[in-house]
């Protein structure tokens, strides 16, 4: 019988991109930007549809498995290596990210979810968790040969739609599940309608300062009207099965700058079907403008946040007249006129599992009494993310499946997961006057 090695192998890359194990050394992982041993029962293999990178000019960090020192690999055999990261699929939860030196690089690497990753009985293997399991977002579910052909059957159904034309950029181009959703007539479809934002958050993936990272897509360039919504959403919510559309996507900025456009939405897609659910994604930054959509029809709010802490919220965010106090209120508000919360929690390792920051999200979610939490990797290069939160000097943090016990500890009616929810608990009566919070 084949022994099993004790430690993951240390991954590195040359500058062709090859990748091999490095003969000696063990892997490690980084909580911020201290380099940690995983601990052996959070390695697994690493997950179908992953994405492996290399990070150009990053020197990778390993352990000597007699000393237990940390070591540098700058080359091997006389030639340079780099530092060797993966991308988990949906679903999976990273605990720790590559252990590297990342000051040699040019500029922030693109918007990813860098994960430690390495090599142990002859395969690939990460520190993470399953933390949801849905067919529904399986990679192997969206070939474009079934796309394409559903795409040109829906120019058929509505082809002045500008909206559906944006959206079929986002599925052929962007490859966005969601807009694929679309045109394959399942579950969650996006309904973008906003081209501005009243914040600038780090890791937005339509729009970047010039000294940040390298945006993902374009952000929409219109702003849809009230019928060209209502058409796509009518049509999913009586089409698709196990429907969702949701407000607030990748490609647009803040839904809630343009709150009338939602609202009128709303009611003229419930007046014409009771089916599926609607959700907004939001940064949750008015608590009127959330208690009118309720008003309108809202079936749930997922709302963003990269920490429960002000500071933090305030260095990720860079929220514009508004603050975290607003956005607590809204899950408030939104949960007593009977929509179901969420929060779209961005976790990172050093970050969330900080203690004062896992008591503040608990306290954050029991005082608003939030109905579920979504556990997202954060899609950001580390060393830029940590340098601009001013936490480069952090302790490292206790351990981000440590963050999911505690959470279900002290959370126990609050779902955990990574996915929306197409059945929700039977939706409350609204219980307040829209004017009650004004």
């Amino acid at each position: 019988m084949k022994r099993r090695e004790a430690y993951p192998r240390l991954l590195l890359a040359d500058d062709d991109a090859n990748v091999f194990e490095h003969p000696r050394l063990a892997m490690a992982g980084a909580s911020g930007l201290h380099p940690v041993i995983p601990e052996p029962a959070t390695i697994a293999p690493l997950p179908p549809y992953s994405r492996l990178f290399f990070l150009p000019g990053c020197i990778a960090l390993g352990f000597d498995p007699k000393s237990g020192g940390v070591v540098e690999v700058e080359s091997i055999e006389g030639k340079r290596v780099h530092a060797v990261a993966a991308f988990l699929p949906p679903g999976y939860l990273r605990l720790l990210v590559p252990a590297a030196d990342w000051s040699a690089r040019s500029e922030p690497f693109p918007l990813w979810a860098y994960s430690a990753v390495g090599w142990m009985s002859g395969k690939m293997v990460a520190p993470l968790i399953v933390l949801d399991k849905s067919s529904r977002w399986n990679p192997k579910n969206y070939d474009d040969r079934a796309l394409l052909p559903a795409i040109e059957a829906f120019r058929r159904i509505m082809p002045e739609n500008r909206l559906m034309h944006h959206l079929i950029r986002c599925a052929t181009e962007y490859h966005c599940f969601a807009a694929k959703n679309l045109f394959l007539e399942r579950w969650e479809a996006p309904l973008p309608v906003s081209r501005r934002c009243n914040a600038a958050c780090l890791g937005c993936l339509s729009f970047q300062s010039p000294d940040g990272c390298v945006a993902s897509h374009e952000r929409i360039g219109f702003t849809p009207t009230v019928s060209e919504v209502t058409e796509i959403a009518v049509h999913h919510l009586e089409a698709a099965r196990e429907p969702i559309v949701s407000f607030g996507q990748g490609c647009e900025g803040e839904p809630l700058t343009e709150a009338a456009l939602l609202e009128a939405s709303i009611q003229e897609i419930r007046s014409q079907t009771s089916a599926g659910v609607i959700n907004l994604n939001s940064n949750g930054y008015s608590p009127t403008r959330i208690l009118g959509l309720a008003s309108a029809g809202l079936d749930s709010l997922r709302v963003s946040l990269a920490s429960a802490r002000e500071g933090i919220y305030d260095a990720y965010h860079k929220p514009i007249d508004f603050s975290l106090r607003d956005v607590a209120e809204a899950l408030r508000v939104a949960e007593r006129a009977g929509v179901y919360t969420m929060i779209n929690y961005l976790v990172f390792p050093g970050v969330s599992d900080q203690p004062e920051e896992m008591h503040a999200l608990v306290e954050l979610a029991r005082r608003n009494r939030v109905r579920f939490i979504h556990l997202k990797n954060l899609n950001i290069d580390p060393a830029f993310y940590l340098t601009k939160l001013g936490a480069c000097s952090w302790a490292p943090g206790i351990g981000m499946e440590r963050l999911v016990d505690y959470l279900r500890a002290e959370l126990p009616d609050v779902e955990l997961g990574y996915f929306n929810r197409w059945e929700l608990p039977e939706r409350a009566e609204v219980r307040e006057d829209r004017d009650a919070f004004r």
